[in-house]
């Protein structure tokens, strides 16, 4: 039977400073930080495209279908390595070396890539949440004399993402977890902090097992709190919460 050394998380890591559950938690903060900013980003990039991709005609909407095709046709690690690698040489020379050279451009286009491949995704959800809505509602609006903007941000907005809700819970997660794929260009997020302990260590199962409780722990919290935002949305009648 396999014998865990579980207290080899509070001996002190190999750059002497911290712990390795210190380094784990680290790995944690960029995790975060990383997750959050391209989420953002997402949410709101997706948000535009996603109204776009309901236009029943025009550059707006062809613009838009090729945003999403093209973003979600595409792998997540190559887009990662075209973003890293490819991205910089497409600059004048003097900013590509400049991009190059600065050390936290790893993390920005980890950032990057996240929100594009994230917001063609949510791009989706809010195309699929307003066509869902009943087109007597945005007639209803109009009647009223609300021009197409008003009826998109009084009407069809708010409907929309209040049925899409689980939907985006379920890509904010995605998220979270595809953080784990910016190891590959030195983000030292939690997957790399948890594969360096592995490599100084060799205790695989408990780096591993431990990395995998922090990202239970985070998409528990995340899942609670969209939870608790569906519940405050909630509007009694839409159908967005079923009865229990």
């Amino acid at each position: 039977m396999y014998q865990w050394n579980w207290p080899i998380l509070w001996a002190t890591s190999s750059d002497g400073v911290s712990s390795y559950l210190g380094t784990l938690l680290l790995g944690l903060k960029w995790t975060l930080v990383v997750g959050l900013s391209a989420w953002a980003a997402a949410l709101l990039t997706g948000a535009i495209v996603g109204i776009a991709r309901t236009f029943t005609g025009g550059v707006f909407a062809r613009l838009a279908e090729a945003y999403v095709e093209f973003f979600r046709s595409i792998p997540l690690i190559v887009q990662m390595f075209l973003w890293f690698y490819v991205a910089p040489d497409l600059l004048p020379e003097s900013a590509a070396s400049a991009i190059k050279a600065w050390d936290k451009y790893n993390v920005v286009a980890a950032i990057l890539c996240l929100s594009f491949y994230t917001s063609a995704r949510v791009a989706e959800q809010v195309r699929a949440g307003i066509q869902a809505i009943p087109t007597g509602q945005s007639y209803a609006a109009r009647a009223l004399g609300l021009r197409t903007f008003e009826v998109y941000r009084y009407v069809l907005l708010p409907v929309g993402l209040r049925k899409i809700l689980p939907a985006l819970t379920n890509e904010f997660l995605n998220v979270i977890k595809n953080t784990s794929v910016a190891f590959t260009i030195a983000v030292v997020e939690l997957m790399a902090a948890t594969r360096s302990m592995q490599e100084t260590t060799f205790q695989i199962f408990e780096a591993f097992t431990a990395a995998t409780l922090i990202y239970l722990a985070v998409n528990l919290l995340v899942v609670r709190l969209m939870a608790f935002i569906e519940r405050k949305l909630d509007v009694p009648g839409l159908g967005i919460r079923q009865p229990r």
